[in-house]
């Protein structure tokens, strides 16, 4: 059975990175997996070739596949436009949207040749290990109604923060399935002391306890679990969270781990159907210059093979060559430091592809 594949390089150091990423791909079809490799446009790329940041052509290759890989979307190229439909980051939110992609997997692991990158003290961060589930589609992104409007004469600015019972416990589901395969500990993360949306989100997490009870629940407030991944961040094993407040502790996470470049994720839906990518963005200030790191982005190859394509060995096989390049010292800019060898993406990418094969 050949699995199809959906490449969307996007904006900015998006298509430097995902090339290093198709890369490993093709090592992997080499190994007798069956791929098949199709590229799409997406983002700021999307709108300037068909004025729509989601092109109708790349949304049916999307449905069609049976996992995609993103580079990342968006640059000042395209923050003025007008429509905020027309925007990059509207064809990011559509793919979700339009695939039902609600279950956002973003792992925070700390490499331990890299401690010394982490803005945080090795003994702090040594070992760091966390798993975010982020509900990925409801929530105040998505809600209506929203908009501007003029009210007593001045202009007002609206969203909606929203959330059914079933949407909760569709990623609580696969929160504590997720806690279960690993340290049997699941954090719910919430602003139940204010927000009613999240006083139903903590209901809902607690009525779904009864069914994993080899699962420890505990709850946080938002703003206490931003600082406590800064303070303590390996009380952590499993955190949920719902869109707006996963997207932003996840890139704190980030930072733990010594650089967003090093941080892939995961968008399921229900049918195991998944879109991968890294967690940083298009950085548009170093697109072209061979600075980019493209680790996240070959670790994103990894996760699908272990979510999307139940290729769990070779997942793990790409996850040593990361490690194993790592270990030979490798870093690009955002991981380098005295004592490392810096390389371009390009080498870098080269780099893991020769680990890769050595392996097996």
């Amino acid at each position: 059975m050949s699995h199809r594949i959906l490449v969307l390089p996007g904006d900015g150091i998006g298509p430097e990175i995902t090339a290093e990423a198709v890369k490993i791909l093709n090592a992997c079809r080499e190994t007798g997996l069956e791929l098949s490799l199709e590229e799409g446009l997406v983002g700021g790329a999307g709108y300037d070739a068909h004025g729509e940041p989601l092109p109708a052509a790349t949304l049916d290759k999307a449905k069609a596949a049976d996992a995609i890989l993103l580079g990342a979307v968006g640059g000042p190229k395209w923050d003025k436009l007008e429509d905020i439909a027309k925007r990059p980051e509207r064809g990011l939110l559509g793919l979700r949207k339009n695939l039902n992609l609600f279950g956002n997997l973003r792992p925070a692991i700390l490499y331990p040749q890299l401690a010394e990158a982490s803005s945080l003290k090795p003994e702090v961060v040594s070992g760091l290990n966390i798993m975010i589930v982020r509900e990925l589609t409801g929530g105040i992104y998505f809600g209506q109604p929203r908009g501007i409007e003029q009210r007593d004469g001045q202009r007002v600015g609206f969203n909606t923060y929203v959330y059914s019972e079933a949407e909760i416990e569709r990623i609580g589901r696969v929160a504590f399935e997720m806690a279960q395969k690993r340290g049997g500990k699941l954090c719910s993360v919430d602003k139940a002391n204010v927000l009613e949306v999240t006083m139903l989100w903590r209901e809902v997490m607690e009525r779904l306890a009864d069914d994993y009870p080899d699962v420890e629940l505990s709850h946080m407030y938002v703003d206490n679990a931003a600082m406590q991944l800064v303070r303590a961040p390996k009380q952590f094993d499993v955190i949920v969270t719902g869109n707006m407040f996963g997207d932003i502790l996840s890139d704190a996470a980030a930072m733990l781990t010594g650089s967003i470049g090093m941080l892939p994720s995961a968008s399921l839906n229900e049918h195991g159907q998944g879109m991968y990518e890294p967690c940083h963005g298009s950085a548009p200030d170093i697109a072209g210059q061979g600075l980019a790191n493209p680790l996240a982005t070959i670790l994103s190859v990894a996760m699908m093979l272990r979510y999307s394509l139940n290729e769990g060995e070779l997942a793990a096989r790409i996850e040593r060559a990361v490690g194993s390049v790592l270990d030979d010292g490798l870093r690009t800019a955002d991981i380098a430091y005295p004592g490392t060898r810096q390389v371009s993406t390009a080498e870098m990418g080269d780099a893991v592809l020769a680990a890769f094969h050595t392996s097996a």
